[in-house]
């Protein structure tokens, strides 16, 4: 899969801003970092998946409640409320990006390494809990 030049500044800009936000809550909520943090994943997402479809996803009736509990969180990061702001994100968050942890998962499941831990007996079940992973049935 090939990336345009521009989705790869999105991808640098959204990494630098999760980076971010996870230096901020290390540093015990320090609001300058979670909001340094916040303004480079919001400016990275369009660039990696485009304005119009970015506007859509945050747009569609079932994530409404994620899309504004996400706002909500970054506008009390801003108005130095930084812990509180984090735990109104992360919500929103979940219910915005929570349909791809599955996807995630069997992505992670394929690397060298770490899927070996991963498809491990006791974390395998362990980790289709917390994704929401189904067991197919056998046919």
């Amino acid at each position: 899969m090939w990336l345009t030049d521009s989705q790869k500044i999105g991808v640098g800009l959204t990494s630098f801003g999760a980076f971010f936000m996870l230096l901020g809550v290390i540093m015990l909520f320090d609001g300058a970092l979670i909001a340094l943090g916040n303004i480079l994943f919001v400016c990275g997402l369009p660039l990696i998946i485009g304005p119009r479809k970015t506007w859509y996803f945050f747009a569609r009736r079932n994530k409404l409640r994620g899309t504004f509990a996400f706002v909500g969180g970054i506008l009390l990061v801003f108005l130095k409320y930084p812990f509180f702001g984090v735990l109104i994100e992360m919500f929103g968050f979940l219910n915005l990006f929570g349909d791809f942890f599955p996807v995630v998962l069997s992505f992670m499941r394929q690397l060298p390494v770490i899927g070996h831990f991963l498809s491990a007996p006791g974390v395998r079940q362990v980790t289709d809990r917390i994704c929401g992973v189904r067991k197919q049935s056998p046919v």
